[in-house]
């Protein structure tokens, strides 16, 4: 228990004012002056443009496309911001009631800062128009994407509001009141030295923080649409600003609307509240006659499905034909195997034809060793000799083995002259 209330005796009564407020870069012909009010701003950017290329890649949109975008949003933003900021805040450039007192080459000097987020949006999203048509994408679909990202921005960028001491609220006996150096030209003329202030930076820091949570939880829920997302944002802050607005207590142009004399940011914020409000209903009442599409009519891209199927397609082609050409291959060579083998058969067909084609000898032209010489002419073919008597007298009485090809009685090895046609083609 001691322990507790010796951390809570550590704890500081009030938030410190800051040590410093940037840092010097040497350069050859002086110096360059790095403040952290600039470094605020610029973390912000960042830190909101990967929330916002995050979501953006989620939506379809082309890759590297919120790049080309933020190119021109931030200057056109960061131009308007100031210019919102000179007119809203003009004694100090213009002098009061627009005497020509007041130092206009104040109004560059950005570093020394003064940004007003209004002039901001209103310039960021024309330039944020300008990127989208080029890209081919829509405006509607970019600033729904990058809502969240543009609260976390300003989160982070409201800090530079700490370092350089300016913007803060009235005077406080809250634990968590803000120091302001004595010295510091911001502090209020005629106030005690150790008067605290309320952090109204931390304060919208912390609202916004919270505002990015819940627009990522309700497009989650609900996923809106054709800007509905951006004008939600501009409902949520504007809510609370109206309220931090009206605790500071820098100068600032006074408007009197309706008998109520105020400062001009919070009636910009109470109308841009009720206009947010507004476009976010009618935006909800209008049906989705089609999904929607982050991309500008007649730039959407072919269908990366379509694609991957002409790809998939293409390849199953080149595999069909290339399993074609294998079996052709195939079939070619089973041919020219075939047409092998059968040329080897005819080459053995021929070569038993060669074989079958050897003359043999006929047995009627083999003559016998005991065979008698004087047959020999009668075997042999060519004109024939006229029968011999015998013969011719056998045949002449009608001998029935003569006619029939059969040898004579008393004649061994002896045919008919009249036998099978072979007899005739031999010798």
């Amino acid at each position: 228990m001691q322990s507790v209330l010796h951390a809570a005796a550590m704890v500081p009564a009030s938030i410190p004012s800051p040590d410093w407020s940037g840092f010097d870069i040497p350069l050859p012909w002086g110096s360059l002056r790095i403040h952290a009010y600039a470094l605020c701003i610029l973390a912000g950017i960042i830190a909101g443009l990967w929330l916002t290329s995050v979501r953006w890649a989620r939506r379809g949109a082309p890759e590297g496309s919120v790049w080309d975008i933020a190119i021109w949003a931030i200057p056109f933003g960061i131009i308007g911001g100031r210019l919102y900021h000179v007119v809203s805040s003009p004694d100090a450039y213009f002098g009061p009631g627009f005497d020509g007192t007041g130092d206009l080459s104040l109004i560059p000097q950005i570093q020394r800062g003064g940004l007003g987020i209004w002039g901001a949006v209103v310039l960021g999203a024309f330039g944020a128009w300008i990127g989208c048509r080029r890209a081919g994408v829509k405006l509607s679909a970019f600033v729904d994407a990058a809502a969240p990202g543009l609260l976390l921005a300003q989160a982070i960028g409201r800090w530079g509001n700490y370092f350089n001491q300016e913007l803060f609220g009235g005077p406080t006996t809250l634990p968590w009141g803000l120091q302001i150096d004595a010295d510091n030209p911001n502090f209020p003329a005629g106030m005690p030295a150790d008067t605290l202030f309320h952090p109204t930076f931390l304060y919208e820091s912390v609202w916004n923080l919270v505002g990015v949570g819940i627009l990522l939880l309700l497009d989650r829920r609900f996923n809106f649409r054709r800007g509905r997302l951006f004008w939600l944002y501009a409902i949520y802050y504007t809510l609370g600003r109206v309220w931090i607005e009206a605790m500071r207590i820098d100068d600032a142009e006074q408007i009197n609307l309706f008998g109520i004399t105020t400062r001009l940011n919070v009636w910009t914020s109470i109308f841009v509240l009720l206009a947010a409000l507004v476009a976010f209903i009618v935006l909800g009442l209008r049906k989705r006659d089609v999904p929607d599409s982050p991309y500008l009519p007649g730039r959407e891209p072919e269908p990366a499905a379509v694609a991957e199927d002409s790809d998939a397609d293409a390849d199953k082609v080149d595999d069909d034909d290339a399993d074609v050409d294998e079996r052709d291959a195939a079939q070619a060579d089973d041919v020219e195997h075939d047409d092998v083998k059968a040329e080897a058969k005819e080459d053995a067909v021929e070569h038993d034809d060669e074989k079958v084609a050897v003359p043999v000898r006929h047995s009627d032209s083999a003559v016998s060793d005991n065979e008698s010489r004087d047959n020999l002419p009668e075997n042999q073919s060519g004109p024939r000799r006229a029968p011999a008597p015998a013969v011719a007298a056998a045949e002449s009485t009608g001998g029935s083995k003569a006619a029939q090809g059969e040898p004579e009685a008393g004649a061994p090895g002896r045919r008919a002259s009249g036998t099978a046609p072979e007899a005739e083609g031999t010798k």
